[in-house]
């Protein structure tokens, strides 16, 4: 019997629909695991290294303090608890409160005015002594610092201490204060301004200048020559432009909660960026009304003078 003859309109018999659509689909099919194995072999390619390395004694991390690893800055919350008891007296918080303002409205750091502030700090701490300042900044951290940890940053700190790496702070804060911080969150250490002491007692100097910029370079740069670490296979994590110094000297810069200047030179670099700020908005620690001139004042003594060198 003759097969029917089919018209345009009329659907293939089921032999034809195999014979016709099967291989175009095996082709798809094909097409699909050739795109799928090369995607999968260009992301291991370009996949970055497992980091922190595990297991690198020769790797550690650096990590600026204000507002990188603590909300605000530390020497503004150790200043809130030396004025709460009553470690400064009215006359010289009013001088340091003027100098303070001027910093933040003329938004500059002039070369005479910094060194006006630091003679001031310097001169009001001294004859204390170091021993007194540590007890109560151990206090104050619990008071006010505590609380002010970034959650994110700290864990980026846990994974390098998780890998077997050391882990340091360095701050222009006061190196006892920033050492209390270390030993709080498990970390290696602390690098921190130094003012001299004798005896146990401050002179109201310091010992070289305070550290920020490019000190900051220069500090984690010796440390690193004494303990035997590659700065490449090290990373730094900051806040500030101040501090490009410090993450051009690494082969792991991180800008965490960038200002404007770091954020721009970051992206031009290729720096890989963290922001846990709410909307990014940039914390700026404000003085509360019950703590007025006092604890703006306060706290900019602490930031440079509550450190000592050990005679």
């Amino acid at each position: 019997m003759a097969r029917p003859r089919l018209s345009a309109s009329d659907p293939p018999p089921a032999e034809a629909r195999r014979s016709w659509f099967t291989p175009r689909k095996r082709v798809r099919t094909k097409r699909s695991e050739l795109a799928g194995q090369a995607s999968a072999q260009a992301a291991r390619e370009t996949a970055e290294p497992v980091f922190p390395a595990p297991g690198d004694p020769k790797a550690a991390a650096f990590f600026d303090l204000d507002n990188t690893v603590m909300q605000g800055a530390a020497i503004f919350h150790l200043g809130r608890g030396l004025y709460k008891r009553k470690f400064f007296r009215k006359r010289e918080l009013a001088k340091f409160a003027w100098q303070q303002a001027y910093f933040r409205l003329a938004g500059a750091e002039n070369a005479g005015h910094m060194a006006d502030a630091r003679d001031s700090a310097l001169s009001i701490v001294a004859g204390h002594r170091a021993a007194e300042l540590m007890e109560i900044g151990e206090e104050i951290y619990d008071e006010y610092m505590a609380g002010r940890i970034w959650p994110g940053t700290r864990a980026l700190a846990q994974a390098h201490l998780d890998a077997g790496q050391r882990v340091w702070l360095v701050t222009a804060a006061p190196v006892e204060t920033a050492t209390i911080i270390a030993r709080r969150l498990g970390l290696t250490g602390a690098l921190g301004t130094v003012a001299e002491s004798v005896g146990g007692v401050y002179t109201g100097r310091l010992v070289g200048e305070p550290l920020h910029g490019p000190a900051k370079a220069a500090a984690v740069q010796a440390l690193a020559e004494a303990e035997d670490l590659d700065l490449e296979r090290c990373a730094a994590y900051s806040d500030s432009a101040n501090d490009i110094p410090l993450l051009s000297l690494v082969g792991y810069p991180y800008a965490i909660n960038p200002d404007r200047r770091l954020r721009a030179h970051a992206r031009e670099m290729g720096w890989r960026l963290r922001d846990y700020r709410t909307g990014r908005k940039a914390v700026r620690v404000g003085v509360p009304a019950a703590a007025g001139a006092g604890a703006v004042a306060g706290g900019a003594v602490a930031a440079l003078a509550i450190q000592r060198r050990r005679r």
